[in-house]
């Protein structure tokens, strides 16, 4: 069956420096989720917000137009799927 993704990132122990995603189309909705066991918190610099992305979390945003950034947190083992 077609699929709506063009790729998947898998992201383990990484901070990410705020970024676009180059990939994405401006249209869609991104839907990264954190997976493990952590404290990290996922930060929308455009829309000067910061969000708790606990294990089990699902953001949907705008990849292609708001720049994101995962920082370095406390304490656990974060996977990322993207």
């Amino acid at each position: 069956w077609p699929l709506i993704y063009v790729g998947i990132d898998v992201i383990v122990n990484q901070e990410t420096s705020p970024h676009l995603d180059e990939v994405s189309a401006p249209s869609l909705l991104d839907s990264p989720v954190s997976l493990g066991m952590h404290d990290a918190q996922i930060h929308v610099l455009d829309l000067g917000s910061i969000f708790s992305y606990q294990p089990g979390t699902m953001i949907y945003l705008t990849g292609k137009l708001l720049h994101h950034s995962v920082p370095k947190w406390e304490k656990g083992e974060r996977i990322a799927l993207a």
